[in-house]
């Protein structure tokens, strides 16, 4: 089963109002809906909501940069990163998510230092501390794909998995961010199968989002939301079911209510057309 989230707004910290926001929308799966600051009792209680309600929540975000060549910025990141791990762990999220990070002036931005070999050796090494501080039991740590740095296809995806060699490290897919030229953009079909082919054992959760082409010089990929562009979404909702298991797919990047709730009529239209369960 494939557990639609995204989302949700109004619950002022209240687990009960957390719930039922997320059952208004008819989601299955959300993100953490509390940061690394709040109170265990806080926690637990979100936790005991989430099994009680069977709300999966897909992921803690640890968005930051641990590759920053500003030492207190990459220091503030890796701290970052680890105690969202534990919160994770603690929660019952199925993963902490984040970039590898970039060795540039943005953090999420194109470095021409992020593409090279001792720079996978530092995500393969940071990666490492960052479990083995935790050394979570529940979730895994993720690294979600970028289109100028590491990993950057499904199969560095693999070779760095392979090099970090923790078990609890596991794949967040996000398909879009690797689209990155014309061929992977018109046979993203392909694609998306290479992507489950590859990576399909470990991935523990899904971002859902679109990508379109545009015609100017010399090429212009741009992010938009699902149904909007050219994703195959009937095969990536197809893949996801094939994995035989709850995994969670959000929605994420959008900038209202409205455009979240069309997004979801979206991708439940191209579930219902092809017979998965959403």
């Amino acid at each position: 089963m494939i557990r639609l989230g995204g989302p949700v707004y109004g619950y002022d910290g209240d687990p009960d109002k957390w719930a039922s926001a997320v059952k208004a929308k008819k989601y299955t799966a959300a993100v953490c809906p509390v940061d690394t600051t709040a109170d265990d009792s806080i926690v637990a209680r979100f936790a005991e909501t989430a099994r009680r309600e069977r709300i999966v929540i897909a992921e803690v975000g640890a968005w930051s940069n641990p590759l920053s060549p500003d030492i207190a910025t990459r220091r503030a990141a890796i701290e970052k990163c680890t105690e969202s791990l534990r919160l994770a762990d603690e929660i019952g999220a199925l993963c902490c998510v984040n970039i590898a990070g970039s060795r540039g002036d943005k953090w999420d931005g194109p470095s021409e230092l992020d593409m090279l070999e001792e720079t996978f050796e530092m995500i393969v090494e940071t990666v490492r501390s960052i479990i083995d501080a935790v050394k979570p039991k529940r979730t895994r740590y993720a690294i979600e794909a970028m289109p100028w740095m590491y990993p950057d296809s499904p199969e560095c995806y693999d070779s760095l998995l392979k090099a970090i060699d923790r078990e609890a490290s596991g794949v967040h897919l996000d398909p879009v961010n690797m689209i990155n030229s014309p061929s992977r953009y018109f046979n993203n079909a392909a694609f998306l199968k290479g992507c489950f082919s590859v990576l399909g054992a470990r991935i523990v959760s899904c971002h859902a989002k679109d990508i379109i082409l545009g015609p100017e010089l010399t090429v212009h990929l741009d992010e938009c939301a699902p149904g909007l562009g050219h994703l195959r979404y009937d095969v990536y909702l197809s893949e996801l079911t094939r994995l035989g298991r709850d995994v969670p797919l959000i929605l994420e990047h959008l900038q209202t209510e409205t455009e979240y709730d069309a997004a979801a009529e979206y991708v439940r239209r191209v579930a219902d057309a092809n017979g998965i369960d959403l």
